[in-house]
């Protein structure tokens, strides 16, 4: 079981989202916002974090980069999960240091495959 952190502002996409995440015997963290999850990442210390994209204040990329890049965090694996499903938008988050990126909504056993390939199980 892992526990994963979940930032997303969507409060029907973080049930839907943590239902399938514990479903699938997972610890769940969620916060609403960028800035609120980077704090909570780096006081719960997660095992991966997922990431909306468009969230309100600070973005999922900027906060991807910003998880990346600060020592405390740089080793839990980001996923962005979002809409924004273009090449681009995908390019883009990988080069903020995320380690995946699903576009949603995401069917379950995808997910959760590339969840457990993150998580090295």
């Amino acid at each position: 079981m892992a526990r994963i952190l979940l930032i997303e502002d969507s409060p029907t996409d973080t049930a839907v989202l943590t239902q399938l995440l514990e479903r699938n015997g997972h610890q769940v963290l969620a916060s609403g916002s960028a800035e609120d999850g980077i704090v909570a990442c780096k006081r719960e210390k997660p095992d991966l974090v997922m990431m909306d994209v468009v969230l309100p204040g600070m973005n999922g990329f900027q906060a991807t980069r910003a998880l990346s890049r600060d020592a405390d965090t740089s080793a839990i694996p980001v996923l962005i999960v979002s809409t924004k499903g273009m090449d681009t938008d995908k390019a883009w988050g990988m080069r903020q240091g995320a380690k995946d990126y699903i576009v949603k909504p995401p069917r379950e056993d995808e997910l959760i495959a590339r969840i457990n390939a993150l998580l090295g199980g």
